[in-house]
């Protein structure tokens, strides 16, 4: 494997298990893909930095569970926001 997709599986990684990131915002923090990201820390880094991929599993897995209540936390910013706007027009 090149050297450098070593580094980066070992850069995204740290940075997820740093920041308790998930893969979409490592991604954008870095300028690759979702997907680069995904086969970095899952493949990638297993063979690299075992312990490391052990500590983004843990990250990674946690950003699963919580997923849905994210998500639904958005929906609910996202139909605030609509009120206001309405609100703001009828005034």
């Amino acid at each position: 494997m090149l050297r450098f997709v070593e580094e980066r599986a070992v850069l995204l990684g740290t940075y997820i298990v740093e920041q308790k990131a998930t893969v979409r915002a490592a991604a954008q923090r870095y300028g690759v893909s979702k997907s680069t990201v995904h086969t970095d820390v899952s493949d990638r880094l297993r063979t690299v930095d075992r312990d490391l991929f052990d500590k983004v599993r843990v990250v990674l897995d946690e950003n699963k569970a919580e997923r849905h209540i994210r998500g639904g936390i958005a929906t609910q910013k996202k139909y605030l926001l609509e009120r206001e706007k309405e609100k703001e027009v009828s005034e």
